[in-house]
């Protein structure tokens, strides 16, 4: 059976949190065995310190690549934290469409695993600009480290049971009857979502324009206090005066660890 030594555990976790800003805790040991010994077994490698130099050696990417999507836990679901979508649509929306003179929405989805938040976001826009949609520009950006779950995404591929809490108009509206057990989204908003590899351990984010609002929803609940901190300030210089960032409800900011304004749990202001 495999086993991963102290310094083996070390070795990936160091590469880890400095390169992609997930903390691996000594507790997450045994989960990190079970998720990466297929991939040994499947390369003939009888340790983890020659799958990391094989990692590190190899040139497309393809191994990194597959060690990310294997680490990262990318649990999501249509409507999750709902109360956060509710205000998206009943102040953040009227309050842009009321200020915005250049019908320009800037929204970011980062962290959007499998698609279900940007994807809300878009039946959301959609839904509440109606007739006056065609005139907007309502594209959202949506980000993740993980390839694995982005070619999900972009399919727009779910199970009924996955769309179960969504409300009965959408789908009737936004989704198409795939197979007997599976709907898909309709082009009308899968076109409104751009999807990007991007990882927010970059030193640089190349966006040209800031956003209006952000949403990085439990995913720093991965990273370890100062790592946070770095990543909402960059949300913050990123983020229009008068814009929004959205965290996870298990996530939070300190008073001074930010200047973004508490507007209520797990939502936050830049003033204008």
């Amino acid at each position: 059976m495999l086993t991963i030594s102290d310094k083996e555990f070390k070795q990936l976790a160091d590469y880890i949190k400095i390169n992609y800003g997930i903390f691996l805790k000594k507790e997450k040991r045994t989960l990190i065995i079970a998720r990466l010994s297929n991939v040994l077994i499947e390369h003939n490698f009888t340790s983890f310190n020659d799958y990391f130099n094989y990692v590190m050696a190899e040139k497309t990417g393809n191994a990194i690549s597959t060690l990310i999507n294997k680490i990262t836990t990318n649990h999501t679901f249509f409507m999750r934290e709902n109360d956060h979508f509710n205000y998206f649509r009943d102040k953040i929306l009227p309050y842009l469409v009321k200020t915005t003179t250049n019908r320009d929405l800037r929204i970011w989805s980062a962290g959007c695993s499998s698609g279900e938040e940007p994807y809300t976001l878009a039946m959301i826009i959609d839904d509440f600009l109606g007739s006056e949609k065609p005139l907007w520009d309502a594209k959202i950006l949506a980000t993740d480290i993980s390839s694995k779950v982005l070619d999900i995404a972009l399919k727009g591929v779910y199970n009924n049971d996955e769309i179960a809490k969504i409300p009965s108009i959408w789908k009737l509206n936004y989704f198409q009857k795939l197979t007997n057990d599976k709907m898909v989204l309709i082009d009308k908003i899968r076109n409104e979502v751009i999807y990007r590899k991007f990882n927010l351990m970059d030193p640089v984010f190349p966006f040209r324009r800031k956003f209006q609002v952000i949403f990085c929803r439990n995913v720093m609940i991965y990273f370890d206090n100062e790592t946070k901190i770095k990543l909402v300030n960059k949300f913050y210089d990123l983020t229009e005066p008068g814009g929004y960032l959205f965290i996870g409800h298990s996530e939070s900011l300190g008073r001074n660890e930010s200047p973004f304004k508490y507007i209520m749990p797990a939502v936050y202001r830049k003033e204008l």
